[in-house]
């Protein structure tokens, strides 16, 4: 059986931390809890902390980008914390932009960032 990622609340904003490689199902596993807390809490936002990820490949990436498009269309923007320069280099080197992905270096700078966006006017943001 696979793992599950934890997803904590934290206000209306749902924290997702990688600690460890993830199989297909572990992915399937984030993807289905996810955007079902997102239903249930009504959150605005997601947090990906992948700080601790390693190594990156085109599975990781498009998994990131799946699921900020899951996201977003139950109406919670997603903002990928934590990136090393490595994992940034290997995903332009393997071609993957992550569209739709946004980045912050921090958990911190993260957070101001899905703040900002309750407070911005919903038309500046599509």
């Amino acid at each position: 059986m696979s793992e599950r990622v934890p997803v904590l609340r934290i206000g209306q904003v749902l924290l997702v931390s990688i600690q460890t490689d993830l199989d297909d199902q572990a992915v399937l596993n984030l993807q289905d809890d996810l955007a079902a807390q997102v239903v249930e809490t009504g959150a605005h936002g997601v947090v990906i902390d992948i700080t601790a990820v390693e190594i990156v490949d085109s599975f990781v990436g498009r998994m990131l980008a799946t699921i900020a498009s899951i996201t977003r269309m139950l109406d919670a923007n997603t903002v990928v914390v934590g990136m090393r320069p490595a994992v940034a280099i290997t995903l332009v080197e393997l071609g993957l932009s992550l569209g739709g992905v946004r980045t912050a270096l921090t958990l911190e700078k993260g957070l101001h960032m899905l703040s900002r966006d309750v407070h911005a006017p919903r038309s500046a943001l599509s």
